[in-house]
């Protein structure tokens, strides 16, 4: 009898994280049908963030996990994880983490080998450290386009193939999400996801109550839906007051799968860059995303067209902060209503293919500088 392969995927993050990583899943499960691929992740640092196992749930991409408690160095915790990883003779590790440094990628290295595992691929050396840079469009590379490069030498991501952003989602996630959309008797409705785990990244409830009679004027036939953790439940009824329209808040209603099958049905997706923005570009609803600059441009933007990243690139871009104090979140709170509106109307008015807009400068302009 054949032995079954066993394949051990290390990937770290939660929602946005684990939903960019969908093609490389994808790719996997292609490429080794009959493996059992076992995921190594680690365990939830913020309540907010839902774990990998709870955004792959039964799509079959994963069939096992395993999780740890990230930036550990307690040294019998890492030799309960190298026993058990070794127990398991794992044939193959594919590495899918951002860039961490020759030290700590070295480090990783030498665990695995610890585990017995022989065959090591997607370890980030050379070209894979960076994020390609297009200067044209004064991009960087998405971080979905880089893990794929990691692991060319297994095959072709396919990562303008809508099928390898399929979540496979159930039957039973699609009856719920039917169900949590009911009481708006099929109006056509926005889907909202204003919060983030990270104080960087907030816009604002001023801003997002100022907001709501705006959109109202462009999508007077529309609802609003509200996607996110339960702690963001009260943010969102503060909002939605100021909406005199149909709505639904549904703050800690949903699984991270069954809001996917929400989003899904919206005719667009507002929101901030976070987990349920990547779960809108996975199933297909363009987004007006809302951007700090403390990543690099592009690096985590909604993957594929018809998307609207809104990002202002001011001089501090690119820091990594996740609270700001010294520029008092200057980026994302720079972003206008006007802007928001507007990117909305061009996503309903299918006007242009994902270019965005960028403040450079303070100079205004959308990139590339014409429509598709």
């Amino acid at each position: 009898m054949t032995k079954q392969k066993k394949i051990l995927i290390y990937r770290l993050g939660s929602l946005g994280d684990t939903v960019v990583a969908l093609p490389c899943f994808h790719l996997l499960a292609r490429k080794y049908p009959n493996s059992i691929r076992i995921l190594l992740t680690n365990k939830p640092v913020n309540e907010k963030a839902p774990a990998a196992w709870l955004v792959l749930g039964e799509s079959g991409l994963i069939h096992e996990y395993i999780s740890y408690s990230v930036g550990t160095r307690n040294v019998i915790e890492l030799a309960k994880l190298g026993w058990k990883l070794r127990r398991l003779h794992i044939d193959t590790l594919v590495y899918l983490t951002p860039p961490r440094g020759e030290a700590a990628t070295r480090r990783d290295e030498i665990f695995f080998r610890f585990c017995g595992i022989r065959e090591i691929v997607g370890v980030p050396r050379d070209g894979l450290t960076t994020y390609r840079y297009d200067p044209r469009a004064d991009r960087y590379e998405a971080e979905a386009s880089r893990l794929a490069r990691c692991i060319a030498q297994i095959g072709d991501a396919r990562l303008n193939d809508s099928k390898s952003w399929d979540l496979r989602l159930t039957q039973r996630e699609h009856s719920r999400a039917e169900s949590a959309l009911r009481p708006l008797k099929g109006s056509p409705f926005l889907a909202l996801g204003i919060s983030s785990k990270q104080n960087v990244k907030d816009w604002g409830i001023a801003n997002w109550r100022e907001l709501m009679p705006h959109l109202r004027t462009e999508f007077p036939r529309h609802a609003l839906v509200f996607i996110g953790a339960k702690d963001d439940h009260s943010a969102f009824e503060a909002v939605r007051g100021k909406w005199q329209g149909q709505s639904l808040n549904l703050g800690g209603e949903l699984s991270p799968r069954e809001s996917a099958g929400v989003i899904q049905r919206a005719d667009i997706f507002i929101g901030v860059d976070s987990g349920p923005m990547h779960l809108a570009a996975a199933v297909g609803t363009p987004c007006v995303s809302l951007f700090a600059s403390n990543r690099l441009p592009g690096m985590w933007f909604p993957f594929g067209e018809a998307h609207q990243p809104i990002y202002h690139k001011t001089h501090c871009f690119g820091c990594d902060l996740q609270v700001c104090t010294a520029e008092n979140k200057k980026c994302i709170l720079s972003i206008s209503i006007d802007e928001v509106i507007a990117a909305a109307v061009r996503v309903r008015d299918k006007d242009c293919h994902n270019h965005g807009i960028f403040e450079l400068s303070n100079i205004s302009h959308t990139l590339p500088e014409s429509c598709a």
